[in-house]
């Protein structure tokens, strides 16, 4: 936020007498050999810290941890470190102060008060999540010394064009750390330091040793996949057999996550109409193979769920809107179309966690299974060719719809219940 600065003046970094500041006990703000960012610092366990710490947490900001890793592994920041500036900056993205709004608000995407110098001045605002968090790492490199080229933030901008922070950079003769900066950005005060630390202690001592809820963030934020483990060799499992091995394998989950490069992430699958004398919904986890340098991940999963009732067939909704058909390959359109007379099927849930719904035709062991997969606006083909791919090998996309609820309706319609 720079506090205590004018709002009309930027060169007021320049007027402010400044002594050259320790290292203090925080991290250089760029990375190198030996200031690398902890291995247990995960987007995964970001997000939990930061929901222990706001409970109420706006859904939308359910990938920023995985921005500020992506973004701060681009740039080579300690991204860690910036997300815990973040939460000081937004009060942990309440954007209250006490029982004060902030000057910032939640709309403007600015997580660490770029131009909000006081005074109800409300700063910058940025088009999305991504790019705000990209202002902010972008202005951390700045104050590190480094050249940003076209910065999205006109502050950093302006800073940078008028030298700003050249006579402080001046002084230093060592990486400058974020001990540096908060004197720099809070001058006058020694708080915001000793805030930014105790922070990063408190991640440490109570998160670090915590399994890691969401490993697969870590492969989406540096824009990698999974590697499927190949299922075709021997016969298949039957339905019994992997519905015991899903329940086995949830039990053990804990444990088997204990790491980002042992943990398997997994997409659940729940039947939804299986007969009343096997009422119990199942998860089946296929295996999934971490290697050590994965590719993508585009999944943001739901955790596994093993119990569950027989889910009746939705009421179709009224506003119900034509279906759209899809190709998984991109070539001839796919028909969504029933099963054969007298052959059996099933209807089964899957989610990437987006709002948007398609229709998964595959036919495993005689049975046509119909899966209503969620996926996240923008990344649909993606999503989809992700999903057949790893769990519905030959599997067809054979409709694209705007809610779950619009594609379990066609999805009973293809496959009555009982």
């Amino acid at each position: 936020m720079q506090r205590g600065l004018g709002a009309c003046l930027l060169f007021a970094f320049a007027a402010i007498p400044m002594q050259p500041a320790g290292a203090g006990s925080l991290p250089d703000i760029k990375v190198s050999a030996t200031n690398r960012v902890p291995v247990c610092a995960t987007p995964g366990r970001m997000m939990d810290y930061l929901k222990s710490r706001n409970t109420e947490v706006d859904p939308r900001y359910a990938g920023i941890a995985t921005e500020y890793m992506r973004v701060g592994e681009t740039l080579g920041v300690r991204w860690d470190f910036a997300f815990y500036q973040m939460l000081i900056e937004t009060g942990s993205l309440t954007y209250r102060n006490g029982n004060r709004s902030g000057d910032v608000k939640p709309a403007q995407n600015n997580f660490a008060g770029l131009g909000a110098t006081g005074g109800g001045e409300t700063g910058e605002s940025f088009k999305d999540i991504a790019t705000g968090v990209r202002g902010h790492l972008e202005h951390l490199l700045l104050y590190a010394g480094q050249r940003v080229d076209n910065p999205v933030a006109e502050r950093t901008r302006k800073v940078q064009e008028w030298a700003v922070l050249t006579p402080w950079h001046a002084k230093f003769t060592r990486p400058i750390t974020f001990t540096d900066l908060a004197a720099k950005w809070a001058p006058g005060s020694n708080a915001y330091g000793r805030m930014m630390e105790a922070i990063a202690d408190k991640f440490a001592e109570d998160f670090c040793s915590k399994p890691d809820p969401r490993p697969e963030l870590v492969a989406e934020a540096r824009g990698q996949q999974p590697k499927v483990a190949d299922a075709s060799a021997g016969d298949r499992p039957s339905g019994a057999e992997l519905a015991r091995r899903a329940i086995d394998d949830s039990k053990a989950q804990d444990q088997a996550r204990s790491g980002l490069t042992t943990a398997k992430p997994s997409v659940p699958f729940k039947v939804l109409n299986a007969p009343t004398d096997t009422a119990t919904a199942v998860t089946e986890t296929p295996q999934i193979e971490t290697p050590a340098k994965p590719r993508e991940v585009d999944a943001k999963v739901k955790a596994p769920t093993t119990t569950g009732a027989v889910a009746s067939k939705p009421a179709a909704p009224a506003d119900k809107a034509p279906m759209r058909v899809a190709s998984a390959a991109g070539a001839a359109k796919q028909i969504a179309e029933p099963p054969a007379a007298g052959q059996k099927c099933k209807v089964w849930t899957a989610s990437y966690g987006g709002q948007k719904a398609m229709i998964i035709r595959s036919l495993i062991d005689k049975v046509v299974n119909y899966t209503v997969l969620d996926v996240n606006e923008g990344a649909e083909q993606r999503e989809a060719e992700a999903f057949i791919a790893a769990y519905a090998k030959d599997g067809k996309i054979t409709g694209e719809f705007t809610s779950q609820s619009q594609a379990l309706d066609k999805a009973f319609e293809l496959c009555p219940e009982g």
